[in-house]
Protein backbone atom coordinates (compact mmCIF):
# COMPACT_ATOMS: atom_id res chain seq x y z
CA UNK A 1 0.00 0.00 0.00
CA UNK A 2 1.57 3.37 -0.95
CA UNK A 3 1.46 5.93 2.57
CA UNK A 4 -1.68 8.32 2.41
CA UNK A 5 -1.06 11.46 1.57
CA UNK A 6 -1.64 14.88 3.21
CA UNK A 7 -2.96 18.11 2.48
CA UNK A 8 -1.63 21.29 3.23
CA UNK A 9 -4.36 22.41 5.74
CA UNK A 10 -3.61 19.21 7.49
CA UNK A 11 0.25 19.70 7.38
CA UNK A 12 -0.32 23.11 8.93
CA UNK A 13 -2.57 22.26 11.65
CA UNK A 14 -0.43 19.17 13.06
CA UNK A 15 2.61 22.15 13.12
CA UNK A 16 0.68 24.24 15.28
CA UNK A 17 -0.27 20.83 17.65
CA UNK A 18 3.00 20.00 17.65
CA UNK A 19 4.14 23.59 18.83
CA UNK A 20 1.64 23.52 21.54
CA UNK A 21 2.85 20.67 22.83
CA UNK A 22 6.34 21.60 23.30
CA UNK A 23 4.54 24.48 24.50
CA UNK A 24 3.13 22.32 27.11
CA UNK A 25 5.94 20.40 27.89
CA UNK A 26 8.12 23.32 28.36
CA UNK A 27 5.61 24.68 31.07
CA UNK A 28 5.70 20.89 32.42
CA UNK A 29 9.39 20.83 32.77
CA UNK A 30 9.62 24.37 34.26
CA UNK A 31 6.80 23.71 37.13
CA UNK A 32 8.82 20.18 37.96
CA UNK A 33 11.87 22.03 38.25
CA UNK A 34 10.43 24.94 40.65
CA UNK A 35 9.01 21.81 42.54
CA UNK A 36 11.91 19.74 43.04
CA UNK A 37 13.41 23.07 44.35
CA UNK A 38 10.67 23.83 46.96
CA UNK A 39 10.91 19.88 48.20
CA UNK A 40 14.88 20.31 48.23
CA UNK A 41 14.49 23.42 49.87
CA UNK A 42 11.32 21.53 52.77
CA UNK A 43 14.09 18.75 53.14
CA UNK A 44 16.89 21.04 53.95
CA UNK A 45 14.59 23.25 56.05
CA UNK A 46 13.64 19.61 57.90
CA UNK A 47 16.83 18.28 58.68
CA UNK A 48 17.87 22.00 59.48
CA UNK A 49 14.87 21.68 62.29
CA UNK A 50 15.36 18.83 63.51
CA UNK A 51 19.44 18.59 63.59
CA UNK A 52 18.41 21.88 66.06
CA UNK A 53 16.49 19.37 68.87
CA UNK A 54 19.23 16.86 68.76
CA UNK A 55 21.66 16.46 71.60
CA UNK A 56 25.01 15.92 69.99
CA UNK A 57 26.50 12.63 71.48
CA UNK A 58 29.98 11.10 70.59
CA UNK A 59 30.76 7.37 71.28
CA UNK A 60 34.03 6.12 72.33
CA UNK A 61 34.80 2.81 71.14
CA UNK A 62 37.73 1.25 73.29
CA UNK A 63 39.21 -1.70 74.63
CA UNK A 64 39.40 -2.62 77.95
CA UNK A 65 42.43 -1.33 79.37
CA UNK A 66 41.71 -4.07 82.66
CA UNK A 67 41.98 -6.76 80.13
CA UNK A 68 39.51 -8.84 81.68
CA UNK A 69 39.31 -11.45 79.15
CA UNK A 70 35.53 -12.02 79.57
CA UNK A 71 34.79 -11.40 76.03
CA UNK A 72 34.83 -13.65 72.74
CA UNK A 73 38.48 -12.31 71.42
CA UNK A 74 40.69 -12.52 74.73
CA UNK A 75 44.44 -10.82 75.04
CA UNK A 76 47.08 -12.77 75.62
CA UNK A 77 49.12 -12.07 78.54
CA UNK A 78 52.19 -10.98 76.88
CA UNK A 79 50.06 -8.78 74.31
CA UNK A 80 48.56 -6.94 77.63
CA UNK A 81 49.88 -3.66 79.12
CA UNK A 82 49.50 -1.93 82.12
CA UNK A 83 48.42 1.65 81.87
CA UNK A 84 49.34 2.77 84.97
CA UNK A 85 52.83 3.23 83.67
CA UNK A 86 54.09 6.67 82.99
CA UNK A 87 54.12 6.44 78.74
CA UNK A 88 50.90 5.26 79.02
CA UNK A 89 49.09 7.69 81.48
CA UNK A 90 50.77 10.80 79.80
CA UNK A 91 49.12 9.22 76.54
CA UNK A 92 45.69 8.46 78.26
CA UNK A 93 46.18 12.41 79.41
CA UNK A 94 46.31 13.40 76.12
CA UNK A 95 43.45 11.72 74.89
CA UNK A 96 41.37 13.19 78.21
CA UNK A 97 42.57 16.76 75.92
CA UNK A 98 41.20 16.07 73.14
CA UNK A 99 38.14 14.43 73.85
CA UNK A 100 37.29 17.38 76.41
CA UNK A 101 36.83 19.52 73.48
CA UNK A 102 33.31 17.79 72.58
CA UNK A 103 32.63 19.60 76.22
CA UNK A 104 30.08 16.88 77.60
CA UNK A 105 27.60 17.70 79.95
CA UNK A 106 27.10 13.86 80.50
CA UNK A 107 29.20 10.79 80.27
CA UNK A 108 27.98 6.93 79.51
CA UNK A 109 30.00 4.06 81.00
CA UNK A 110 29.61 0.07 80.68
CA UNK A 111 28.74 -0.64 83.99
CA UNK A 112 25.26 -1.99 84.98
CA UNK A 113 22.61 0.44 86.55
CA UNK A 114 23.32 -1.51 89.83
CA UNK A 115 26.32 -0.24 90.17
CA UNK A 116 25.65 3.32 90.07
CA UNK A 117 25.76 3.85 93.75
CA UNK A 118 29.43 2.35 93.75
CA UNK A 119 30.34 4.34 90.90
CA UNK A 120 28.56 7.60 92.32
CA UNK A 121 30.84 6.63 95.54
CA UNK A 122 33.89 6.01 93.46
CA UNK A 123 33.71 9.67 91.74
CA UNK A 124 32.63 11.52 94.88
CA UNK A 125 35.97 10.30 96.59
CA UNK A 126 37.79 11.21 93.16
CA UNK A 127 36.80 14.60 93.53
CA UNK A 128 37.87 14.43 97.22
CA UNK A 129 41.27 13.29 96.61
CA UNK A 130 40.74 10.27 98.17
CA UNK A 131 40.53 7.60 95.64
CA UNK A 132 43.25 6.26 92.71
CA UNK A 133 42.22 5.48 89.62
CA UNK A 134 42.04 1.99 88.91
CA UNK A 135 43.05 0.33 85.12
CA UNK A 136 39.80 0.39 83.66
CA UNK A 137 39.04 2.91 80.77
CA UNK A 138 36.27 4.27 82.60
CA UNK A 139 38.22 5.80 85.21
CA UNK A 140 41.31 6.38 83.50
CA UNK A 141 39.27 8.26 80.42
CA UNK A 142 35.55 8.70 81.96
CA UNK A 143 35.96 9.89 85.65
CA UNK A 144 39.07 11.86 84.64
CA UNK A 145 37.15 13.82 81.17
CA UNK A 146 33.92 14.49 84.64
CA UNK A 147 36.53 15.98 86.34
CA UNK A 148 37.98 18.00 84.10
CA UNK A 149 34.53 19.55 82.82
CA UNK A 150 32.74 19.70 86.31
CA UNK A 151 29.89 17.01 86.28
CA UNK A 152 28.60 15.93 89.26
CA UNK A 153 28.15 12.46 87.79
CA UNK A 154 28.41 9.71 84.84
CA UNK A 155 25.72 6.91 83.93
CA UNK A 156 26.00 3.64 84.24
CA UNK A 157 23.62 2.05 81.20
CA UNK A 158 24.73 -1.25 80.22
CA UNK A 159 22.09 -4.55 80.20
CA UNK A 160 22.15 -7.92 79.52
CA UNK A 161 19.63 -9.31 76.14
CA UNK A 162 17.19 -11.75 76.62
CA UNK A 163 17.35 -14.78 75.44
CA UNK A 164 14.85 -17.27 73.82
CA UNK A 165 13.90 -20.15 76.28
CA UNK A 166 15.17 -22.61 73.95
CA UNK A 167 18.04 -20.66 74.30
CA UNK A 168 18.54 -20.83 77.72
CA UNK A 169 17.91 -23.94 78.11
CA UNK A 170 20.71 -25.13 76.24
CA UNK A 171 23.26 -22.61 77.57
CA UNK A 172 22.50 -23.98 81.30
CA UNK A 173 23.07 -27.73 79.87
CA UNK A 174 26.93 -26.60 78.64
CA UNK A 175 28.05 -29.94 79.05
CA UNK A 176 25.45 -31.45 76.29
CA UNK A 177 26.52 -32.50 72.67
CA UNK A 178 24.29 -29.50 71.21
CA UNK A 179 26.19 -26.63 73.50
CA UNK A 180 29.38 -27.72 73.18
CA UNK A 181 28.78 -27.89 68.86
CA UNK A 182 27.80 -24.18 69.55
CA UNK A 183 29.95 -22.79 71.57
CA UNK A 184 32.72 -24.09 68.78
CA UNK A 185 30.96 -21.82 66.33
CA UNK A 186 32.55 -19.04 68.25
CA UNK A 187 36.07 -20.11 67.04
CA UNK A 188 35.03 -20.57 63.50
CA UNK A 189 34.96 -16.50 62.18
CA UNK A 190 37.73 -16.02 59.87
CA UNK A 191 36.61 -12.23 60.59
CA UNK A 192 38.47 -12.45 63.80
CA UNK A 193 41.90 -11.98 61.98
CA UNK A 194 40.89 -8.68 60.28
CA UNK A 195 39.08 -7.08 63.34
CA UNK A 196 42.04 -8.00 65.68
CA UNK A 197 45.31 -8.23 64.47
CA UNK A 198 47.52 -10.68 65.75
CA UNK A 199 50.05 -8.06 67.63
CA UNK A 200 47.45 -5.36 69.36
CA UNK A 201 48.26 -1.96 68.02
CA UNK A 202 48.12 -0.12 71.45
CA UNK A 203 51.18 -2.55 72.21
CA UNK A 204 52.98 -1.50 69.14
CA UNK A 205 51.96 2.32 68.64
CA UNK A 206 50.03 3.01 71.54
CA UNK A 207 46.58 3.87 72.92
CA UNK A 208 45.58 6.69 70.91
CA UNK A 209 47.02 4.67 67.89
CA UNK A 210 44.32 1.71 69.21
CA UNK A 211 41.61 4.12 69.94
CA UNK A 212 41.49 5.96 66.33
CA UNK A 213 41.67 2.42 64.34
CA UNK A 214 38.73 0.77 66.28
CA UNK A 215 36.92 4.05 65.94
CA UNK A 216 37.20 3.58 62.10
CA UNK A 217 33.55 4.39 60.58
CA UNK A 218 33.99 1.55 58.23
CA UNK A 219 35.81 -0.96 60.72
CA UNK A 220 33.25 0.13 63.04
CA UNK A 221 30.63 -1.10 60.32
CA UNK A 222 32.34 -4.18 59.46
CA UNK A 223 32.50 -5.48 62.76
CA UNK A 224 28.97 -6.32 63.06
CA UNK A 225 29.62 -8.72 60.18
CA UNK A 226 30.89 -10.46 63.32
CA UNK A 227 27.78 -11.48 64.86
CA UNK A 228 26.36 -12.69 61.47
CA UNK A 229 28.39 -15.56 60.71
CA UNK A 230 30.01 -18.14 62.80
CA UNK A 231 27.39 -19.11 65.71
CA UNK A 232 24.74 -16.80 64.21
CA UNK A 233 24.43 -19.41 60.79
CA UNK A 234 24.69 -22.58 63.17
CA UNK A 235 22.33 -24.54 63.68
CA UNK A 236 21.17 -28.04 65.75
CA UNK A 237 18.76 -28.77 63.09
CA UNK A 238 17.83 -27.03 59.61
CA UNK A 239 15.98 -23.75 60.00
CA UNK A 240 15.79 -24.10 63.56
CA UNK A 241 17.52 -20.57 64.02
CA UNK A 242 19.77 -21.51 67.06
CA UNK A 243 22.52 -19.43 65.71
CA UNK A 244 19.64 -16.43 65.39
CA UNK A 245 18.19 -16.38 68.36
CA UNK A 246 21.05 -16.18 70.85
CA UNK A 247 22.68 -13.15 68.77
CA UNK A 248 19.34 -11.73 68.94
CA UNK A 249 19.39 -11.93 72.77
CA UNK A 250 23.25 -11.55 73.16
CA UNK A 251 23.62 -8.16 71.06
CA UNK A 252 20.77 -6.52 69.41
CA UNK A 253 18.81 -7.29 72.72
CA UNK A 254 21.05 -5.94 74.80
CA UNK A 255 22.60 -2.73 72.67
CA UNK A 256 18.71 -1.45 72.34
CA UNK A 257 18.24 -2.02 75.87
CA UNK A 258 21.22 -0.23 76.19
CA UNK A 259 20.01 2.61 73.75
CA UNK A 260 16.83 2.89 75.78
CA UNK A 261 18.81 3.45 79.12
CA UNK A 262 20.62 6.54 77.50
CA UNK A 263 17.42 7.30 76.38
CA UNK A 264 16.31 7.76 79.76
CA UNK A 265 19.08 10.31 80.65
CA UNK A 266 17.26 13.57 80.79
CA UNK A 267 18.80 15.90 78.48
CA UNK A 268 18.59 19.22 77.03
CA UNK A 269 19.03 20.77 73.02
CA UNK A 270 22.14 22.06 74.24
CA UNK A 271 23.59 18.96 76.38
CA UNK A 272 26.93 16.69 74.47
CA UNK A 273 26.64 13.02 75.46
CA UNK A 274 30.02 11.38 75.65
CA UNK A 275 29.46 7.33 75.49
CA UNK A 276 32.36 5.13 76.77
CA UNK A 277 32.11 1.48 75.63
CA UNK A 278 33.84 -1.49 74.24
CA UNK A 279 34.08 -0.71 70.43
CA UNK A 280 31.84 -3.64 69.20
CA UNK A 281 28.88 -1.98 70.35
CA UNK A 282 29.39 0.92 68.14
CA UNK A 283 28.38 -1.38 65.08
CA UNK A 284 24.74 -1.25 66.78
CA UNK A 285 24.72 1.89 68.53
CA UNK A 286 26.27 4.24 66.40
CA UNK A 287 23.41 3.47 63.76
CA UNK A 288 20.67 3.76 66.21
CA UNK A 289 22.20 7.25 67.47
CA UNK A 290 22.27 7.94 63.54
CA UNK A 291 18.84 6.87 62.80
CA UNK A 292 17.45 8.71 66.27
CA UNK A 293 15.17 11.65 66.31
CA UNK A 294 16.57 12.58 69.11
CA UNK A 295 20.52 12.50 68.78
CA UNK A 296 23.17 13.98 66.48
CA UNK A 297 25.96 11.44 66.46
CA UNK A 298 29.51 13.11 65.74
CA UNK A 299 32.32 11.62 64.49
CA UNK A 300 34.84 10.59 67.25
CA UNK A 301 38.33 10.28 65.27
CA UNK A 302 37.74 13.99 64.24
CA UNK A 303 38.29 15.24 68.11
CA UNK A 304 41.95 12.42 67.36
Amino acid sequence: MEPETISKNEEKQMSKGNFFRKVCFALFALVLIFALVACGGKSDNYQTSISGQQVNVLILGTFHFNFPNLDVVKTAEENQIDVLLPEYQKEIELIVEKLSRFQPTHIVIEFSPDFQSLIDSLYNQYLLGNHQLGRDEHYQIGFRIAKTMGLQKLYCVDEMGNFTENIINFINNNESEEALAFFKSFEEDSMLNELYPDEPVFKTKGILAELIRLNDENRVKKSLGFYLTGRFKHEHSPYDFTGVDFETGRWFSRNLKIFRNIQRIETQTSDRILVIYGVEHLNILNYLFECSYEYNLVKTNDFF
